[in-house]
């Protein structure tokens, strides 16, 4: 079974410590929800497990491999994908090249058009011209293709409508029942939790809350206070 394992995780910026002492698991067949305000420190989280910036202190290990230390390239072929914030994708290349940059030898295109068959009617047409929903579809399709054993995804829904979430949040879905670890970071925790399997919560770089989804999608009033800060300890 793949494991992304954080153990004792310290991340600063500009010197201040934005995470502090983190703990999570992300484990194949499982969807890990990160949940926080807007500042928590979710997106810094996932930016130091990709290696974007550095990790002051504490472990990051897949599969028993140990990333802290190794360059974002190196951790991306040992397994560890990130889907950022923010839809990047090569405006001026097709859909299908935007795929084809990405794809792992061992892999084909079928993958990413089975999961998401609206880029396959779409697959001639320049990335610049799809639809924001359609972006986010590629650019999931384009991480699923390099052969991850484990997507970080950040942010998906932001700015997309209602429906075009819940198409997302099917595919991701499917992602974990197909064998994958997905940790996803989402601003709609209420969707998340509930194709999630574990749930956290980030408060001001610490974590607040680490237990399954169900029995915090039942206590939205638990959760409320774990944002505002009022619960203090971890819970399980």
């Amino acid at each position: 079974m793949t494991t992304l394992l954080v153990n004792g995780l310290i991340v600063n910026r500009s010197g201040i410590p934005v995470v502090r002492g983190v703990d999570l698991e992300a484990r194949s067949g499982e969807i890990s929800v990160l949940l926080g305000s807007n500042g928590a420190g979710k997106t810094t989280l996932l930016e130091s497990l990709s290696g974007i910036i550095p990790v002051a202190g504490g472990s990051v290990d897949l599969d028993s491999v140990a990333l802290a230390k190794l360059r974002p390239g190196i951790r991306a072929r040992s397994g560890l994908s990130h889907v950022e914030q923010g839809r990047t994708v090569f405006s001026e290349m097709t859909t299908e090249e935007n795929l084809r940059v990405a794809l792992n030898p061992a892999s084909d295109l079928r993958e990413a058009y089975d999961l998401f068959p609206e880029l396959l009617q779409r697959r001639g047409i320049r990335a610049g011209m799809l639809s924001g929903g359609e972006q986010q579809m590629l650019v999931i399709a384009r991480s699923i293709v390099t052969r991850p054993k484990v997507i970080m995804i950040d942010e998906m829904s932001s700015g997309l409508a209602p429906v075009v979430v819940g198409r997302l949040m099917a595919a991701v879905r499917r992602l974990a029942d197909n064998g994958m670890a997905v940790l996803l970071v989402e601003q709609f925790a209420t969707l998340a939790l509930a194709i999630g399997n574990r749930a956290y919560v980030l408060r001001r770089g610490r974590m607040v809350y680490d237990g399954g989804c169900d029995a915090l999608a039942r206590d939205p009033a638990h959760l409320h206070r774990l944002y505002l800060g009022d619960a203090g300890q971890t819970a399980a």
